[in-house]
């Protein structure tokens, strides 16, 4: 505990750390704030149907990823979420397109093109997504004077609220500690956990004190599992060529690639948990025959067998896929040949790249079926008799934000304390960053 306090004053003392920390939770503070003003036109009181719909579902983690503004009604309804996806669109063209693989290859001018298309794109998508929002989630009840006035002005409130969501999160990563972007969406998560605590002790009441102890403990040891998932990789050694430049030499240093065991990060969970909305949309177009409404009934139910089967089936399919284009083996090859560099035993060039390939599809399998069990460890929890709220802390896409986000975060910090000289915040080893969730 004295070293805690020690570490935390040394952190203090190091005044660029202390204006950093201190910027970043004002624009935190200035974002949640935010998350509460509820759009023009909308009656707060009449948008309980709205919370009852967003309780679970892809809509319930949308809710979670902006801290209840969703289901509120709120300015930043949409939140930071619209530049996410914008963000996957373009890295995903970056790999099928040309055009935008050349541009990511032009270093920092191509990078400023694909920042300013993602930002324009971001537009289109929160326009659409605000437009379906006002529409089709929005009980029409609550609006007090429905009309194209009320709409037209609303979709530009949102679209700015986005907007500004996207400016804070720069700022943070700019002047502030930490990748902005996945902070605002941490918060939002964070921000349910407190009320999750509350109705589990509700729950539970004087009698299962021991029972909500141990289910404390579980999650510990649920989270310490998903640091080692995100902080595990297989480093492949490399060796420099050694160069001689007039009377110097230079080279013939040792590195290593560091491949990390969970590469895709939480991008395979999103996409599989978009894709579990097909089953029972699929159902309800032939909800009057026998088989539509067994899958219907079945695949409503985040808890059944089949669904967490069918959920665990299509992330580590995914985990394949998104690796597999976020982590170019040819171009590794191909930069390691260039500055010299080569796998001690292997030909530069082709050889190695089929090499880094098959030391990626190895570490790949065991890192996606283990991506699955924490993706699918929410539903056991709730068959656990744990209530939702806090089950979905037992897993999913929140827990591994939570736990990139602040371990991301602790690196920076960590660096600031050894480059004044301090103790680093650990006794041993080094906190890793992420390298995944980099689109948020």
């Amino acid at each position: 505990m004295k070293k805690l306090f020690q570490t935390l004053k040394n952190i203090w003392s190091i005044e660029e750390l202390r204006n950093k920390i201190t910027f970043t939770l004002l624009l935190i503070f200035i974002y949640r704030v935010g998350s509460f003003i509820v759009l023009p036109g909308i009656d707060p009181n009449k948008l309980a149907n709205l919370a009852n719909t967003t309780k679970s579902g892809m809509l319930g983690l949308l809710d979670a990823f902006v801290g209840g503004a969703f289901h509120k009604a709120s300015i930043f309804a949409l939140g930071i979420m619209p530049y996410i996806s914008a963000s996957i669109v373009v890295q995903l063209l970056t790999v099928a397109v040309p055009h935008f693989t050349k541009l990511q290859k032009e270093g920092e001018s191509g990078r400023k093109k694909l920042n300013q298309f993602t930002r324009v794109l971001t537009i289109v998508i929160t326009a659409a997504q605000s437009f379906g929002y006002l529409k089709s989630i929005v009980n029409p009840e609550a609006i007090i004077q429905p009309g194209l006035f009320y709409t037209i002005s609303s979709m530009i409130i949102i679209v700015a609220g986005t907007m500004f969501c996207m400016w804070l999160g720069e700022r943070i990563t700019d002047k502030g500690i930490g990748n902005g972007i996945s902070m605002l969406i941490m918060i939002g998560i964070v921000s349910r956990f407190p009320v999750a605590i509350l109705q589990e002790v509700d729950s539970k009441g004087l009698n299962g004190a021991l029972l909500f102890i141990i289910e404390i403990l579980a999650l510990f040891f649920v989270v310490v599992g998903v640091i080692a998932l995100t902080q595990a990789t297989r480093k492949i050694p490399i060796q420099y060529a050694k160069q001689v430049v007039g009377n110097k030499l230079y080279g013939g240093k040792r590195d290593f690639i560091p491949l990390k065991l969970n590469s895709a990060g939480v991008m395979p969970i999103i996409f599989a948990q978009a894709l579990m909305f097909i089953p029972p949309l699929m159902a309800s177009i032939w909800r009057d025959s026998d088989l539509g409404a067994y899958v219907g009934t079945t695949f409503a139910d985040f808890t059944s067998w089949q669904y967490n089967l069918l959920f665990a089936s299509l992330i580590i399919i995914f985990t394949f896929f998104y690796t597999a284009i976020t982590v170019p083996s040819n171009d590794i090859a191909d930069n390691l040949k260039r500055n010299g560099g080569f796998v001690p035993g292997i030909k530069p060039g082709k050889q190695t790249a089929e090499f880094i390939d098959g030391i990626l599809s190895k570490i790949t399998l065991p890192g996606a079926i283990f991506l699955a069990m924490v993706a699918i460890l929410p539903a056991f929890a709730v068959k656990a008799g744990i209530t939702q709220n806090f089950a979905y802390f037992y897993g999913g896409t929140s827990l591994l934000i939570l736990v990139g986000v602040v371990l991301d975060t602790l690196q920076q910090i960590e660096s600031y304390l050894l480059m004044r000289h301090y103790e680093g915040m650990m006794k041993s080893g080094r906190v890793k960053g992420r390298s995944q969730f980099a689109a948020a």
